[in-house]
């Protein structure tokens, strides 16, 4: 395994892209056949009340672009959870929520970012009906939404999980048996059908035996577990995590979750002074954007 000087490429590639990631402003998607007339379709809140490194008018910009496009309304959720402030909102998309102490300091530890009330808040609410799109990138992103992925029985590692036969993104395909066949995945027919996808440096998580797959890690995957986002060292914690995820899907109770452990597939950013692009805007990432849509559509119960 090439995994010191492996990591030690992704590294430098990443913080550089980190250090002037921003939303691109020229992204913007074509829809051939909206699913709802322009602002008819549910509410979509995305929370914001949890130091989220994504917001509505932040870096998931386009991502509520993309949304809007398909007839949904898209509110910044900026409460904290309660059964009664859900109410109104068909699907919850929580994006790489933080907790308070890790907002400058990506370091260990990584406490939740959500009070066992508002834990307890989200799984009635999904419990009762609710659709939950949970996503938590590599570390400090896992450990503060733990909590609230094991009550649904997710299993997340607060590490980064690398390719170690790559030093660039990660591709998850039908042909491979990375990326699995399944309602998501085959959408409702014709053009919705994902065969391939991209993401950009995440984690992995295990899933109950109630959930199903959607990207599946292969054998070269390790997670690398450092005290210090990006901080890689010799005696960092690595592990082997080839047959875990990186997406899954399940039913719980009347309602619906889909986990994520990566962030930047589901927009479209721009980093340094190359522009070079991330998410949906990138070259090899045709069919990121109608896979969240996908996901959108099976979470609004328009795919069974």
């Amino acid at each position: 395994m090439r995994t010191a000087g492996f990591i030690l490429a992704i590294v430098l590639t990443s913080l550089n892209l980190q250090a002037q990631q921003v939303g691109d402003p020229e992204f913007d998607p074509t829809l051939q056949s909206p699913v709802y007339e322009k602002g008819t379709g549910p509410a979509v809140f995305i929370d914001e009340a949890h130091n989220n490194f994504h917001t509505l008018n932040g870096r998931y910009q386009p991502f509520a672009k993309l949304l809007q496009k398909d007839g949904y309304n898209l509110e910044a959720f900026k409460e904290e959870f309660t059964t009664t402030g859900l109410e109104n909102a068909k699907i919850l998309v929580i994006a790489k929520a933080l907790h308070e102490s890790n907002i400058e300091d990506w370091i260990l530890p990584n406490p939740s970012a959500f009070t066992k009330n508002e834990i307890a808040a989200v799984v009635d609410w999904v419990r009762e009906g609710g659709s939950l799109f949970l996503i938590a990138d590599h570390m400090p992103f896992p450990g503060a939404a733990a909590d609230l992925a094991a009550a649904f029985g997710i299993d997340f590692n607060n590490g980064f999980a690398f390719d170690t036969t790559r030093q660039a993104n990660d591709f998850f395909t039908r042909e491979a048996k990375t990326l699995e066949a399944n309602n998501i995945t085959n959408g409702r027919g014709g053009a919705e059908k994902i065969e391939s996808l991209v993401s950009f440096t995440g984690q992995a998580f295990k899933i109950p035996e109630a959930a199903e797959p959607l990207l599946v890690l292969n054998s070269n995957f390790i997670s690398s577990m450092p005290d210090t986002a990006w901080a890689f060292r010799d005696h960092t914690p690595r592990i082997p995590v080839g047959g875990w995820s990186q997406g899954a899907f399940m039913e719980f109770g009347r309602g619906r979750l889909v986990v994520f452990g990566e962030a930047a597939m589901f927009t479209a950013q721009v980093s340094g002074k190359s522009k070079r692009k991330m998410g949906m805007n990138h070259p090899a990432a045709k069919q990121n954007a109608q896979f969240l849509l996908n996901v959108i559509h099976w979470l609004d119960g328009l795919i069974e």
